[in-house]
């Protein structure tokens, strides 16, 4: 059954004493968007049956376009008209021609505009090609158009990890209007992937104001993904600033903030919700509550006293416990029974307190990559273990990963390749003249593609063989999903979902690894997990599926929460650096990164910093100080 919002009248919804404007949860980032879709299909009809025009302001990027595909379907099913719809756009790139697959106007036009009934007249779109010296004009036109039409109805908005909405950048004025501005180095560097690189991303915008924002009769923000936490955070619970230009929001008497789990993980309410309310205190709470305290004051688990849980509000935790001491030794016992040398199960052990079984001894173990390198950087050095432990391991890399190649590094090695051909005329030759006449956001040719997805591969191959592991145990299954040859990628297959199940059937896993981090900046992980998730459950009822246990690592971004740990794996000073090495084999992926996100050190650096901090976690929570530690999550099907 789909939730439904609960928009209460101005100023009329609970306020904590945390949380300053009206914020509603959801599991995931769909079923939110059909409720947004349905607020704004109500009103478009209401308007209709008024005989009047609905203004609706829209915002572009990856959160509203789940949105808009509702839309597109309730117009489709016959159920919406937009006929009395005119639109505003926010913002867009400066300069900018319209025929760029970057420019606003076309993603606007690729994911609604092109597929609804609007009259083209009724699109308001930033023009990214007004001359410079004409600007200020046009956005006082831009300005104009918008009180003609009596005023924004429903604003639809993102937000920036800056806490931009529209283009106001940190340190945009309460009473700016629609005008051109300079990108912060972070929007560019978020836009760095969509653009093939940074240099490329435009250094201006022409965007409308907060004033202008402001003005809108009703306002409604979305944020997916923990990338977007902190800066939701600071928009709800902090001080109005400009330095987050989002939190002016909490002046606005009609605003509501739609947030998946993940966005809203640092909200009090979520992370420490004993600091709010009373609770409830199940296990997985009071593990999280009693490991947050011991970082919060930097005191290992079993050194906390009463007071220091009375004085951080958790004394009902030890109305329910009894006393710290009893409570620190419950919770250090089952962090200390994460952690395991044999993650494929210790052999002819007691497996009552471990984290994976004792039997079978050597398991079938299937490690899915969604792309050729994140084996190697989420849990190179468990891989490595699992196979000096004598398990029967199968890697399975999800997608070519073409798109992460650059042209540079492809046309090295076409030339390279060329130079060994014994005609004069051969299939490398189209490569390099395309490459070399290739201009900025065409679309790889079926060739290019190739050659890039190879280099990949073999970089894959090269690593695994390091590792010891037989060619004829890795799988590429090139899911089609991917193979746009853009940026872009398509939805989530059948086909993908068939060729998921066939490779799970092929193998019989005991065990299967797989990437639950949703952070990576073009979202692959998440579709090739979705795949893993629909296969696993369309292939549950199968005999050997009742044997199998689905472990999840997290990527290159982020880590699990400790209080989210269920298998620790501490690594040697001797597999750290053969996990370094076999990362390094993925040479097209170093120096060069083209999809790294906001981190900008090399993904060796990361896995190998962030394996260590993880131990330093366990350290410092009163744990052995291992050299370094990978985390697992499992999924229970």
């Amino acid at each position: 059954m789909i939730q439904e919002i609960e928009y209460k009248q101005v100023g009329q919804f609970e306020k904590s004493k945390f949380e300053k404007i009206h914020s509603e949860i959801f599991p995931d980032s769909t079923i939110a968007s059909k409720l947004v879709a349905n607020e704004i299909a109500t009103l478009i009809k209401q308007k209709q049956q008024e005989g009047n025009l609905c203004v609706l302001g829209l915002a572009t990027g990856s959160s509203p376009i789940k949105v808009y595909e509702e839309l597109v379907s309730l117009h489709k099913s016959g159920e919406l008209s937009f006929s009395n719809v005119v639109t505003f756009n926010l913002d867009e790139y400066y300069p900018m021609d319209i025929e760029h697959q970057q420019s606003y106007y076309h993603f606007m036009h690729q994911h609604l505009f092109d597929h609804i009934d609007i009259n083209p007249e009724n699109i308001n779109i930033p023009d990214g090609t007004v001359p410079l010296e004409e600007m200020d004009q046009y956005c006082i036109d831009y300005e104009m158009k918008i009180k003609q039409y009596g005023g924004i109805d429903f604003q639809l908005l993102g937000i920036g990890r800056t806490g931009h909405i529209g283009f106001n950048e940190p340190g945009s004025h309460p009473n700016s209007g629609t005008r051109i501005i300079t990108l912060d180095h972070v929007t560019r560097s978020d836009a760095s992937s969509d653009f093939n690189g940074m240099e490329n991303v435009p250094k201006k915008a022409v965007t409308m104001g907060i004033n202008t924002i402001m003005k809108s009769r009703r306002v409604l923000l979305l944020a997916w993904g923990h990338k977007k936490a902190t800066v939701v955070k600071q928009t709800i619970e902090g001080q109005i600033t400009p330095n987050i230009p989002a939190s002016f929001l909490q002046q606005h008497k009609n605003t509501t903030i739609i947030l998946d789990d993940e966005a809203a993980s640092e909200l009090t309410r979520i992370k420490t919700p004993w600091l709010v309310d009373q609770c409830i205190w199940k296990e997985q709470l009071k593990f999280k509550a009693v490991t947050w305290l011991s970082q919060e004051i930097s005191k290992p688990i079993l050194k906390l006293t009463d007071k220091d849980y009375n004085d951080n509000g958790m004394s009902s935790l030890l109305a329910v416990e009894g006393s710290s001491y009893d409570l620190n030794i419950k919770i250090f016992n089952k962090l200390q029974h994460t952690i395991t040398g044999w993650p494929g199960g210790k052999p002819n052990a007691d497996d009552t307190n471990r984290p994976e079984r004792a039997e079978p001894a050597k398991k079938r173990v299937l490690i899915f990559s969604p792309h050729p390198d994140d084996d190697v950087i989420s849990m190179g050095g468990t891989f490595l273990r699992l196979i000096d432990q004598g398990h029967d391991v199968h890697v399975v890399y999800q997608t070519s990963g073409n798109i992460a190649v650059t042209d540079d590094e492809a046309l090295k090695f076409s030339e390279v390749a060329k130079k060994f051909q014994s005609s004069q005329e051969g299939p490398f030759d189209k490569v390099i003249t395309f490459l070399k006449s290739k201009n900025q956001g065409d679309i790889d040719i079926p060739e290019v593609r190739l050659i890039k997805g190879l280099i990949r591969r073999m970089e894959s191959l090269g690593a695994t063989r390091y590792f010891g592991l037989p060619d004829e145990k890795v799988y590429f299954l090139d899911l089609p999903f991917y193979e746009t040859g853009k940026i872009k990628k398509n939805p989530l297959g059948k086909e993908d979902v068939k060729i998921t199940e066939d490779i799970i059937n092929q193998i019989k896993p005991h065990q299967i690894y797989a990437a639950g981090d949703l952070a990576d900046p073009h979202g692959t992980h998440k579709v090739c997990l979705d795949a893993i998730f629909a296969a696993v459950e369309n292939q549950k009822n199968n005999t050997y599926m009742n044997d199998c246990w689905v472990w999840l690592y997290r990527g290159a971004w982020q880590e699990w929460d400790v209080s989210e740990i269920e298998m620790a794996v501490p690594l040697s000073p001797l597999e750290v650096s053969k996990k370094t090495n076999a990362i390094l084999y993925h040479q097209s992926q170093k120096d060069r990164v083209m999809f790294q996100g906001e981190d900008s050190r090399e993904f060796w650096l990361r896995a190998r910093e962030r394996n260590r901090n993880t131990a330093e976690l366990y350290d410092k929570l009163g744990l052995a100080d291992y050299e370094a530690i990978e985390a697992f999550k499992r999924y229970i099907f």
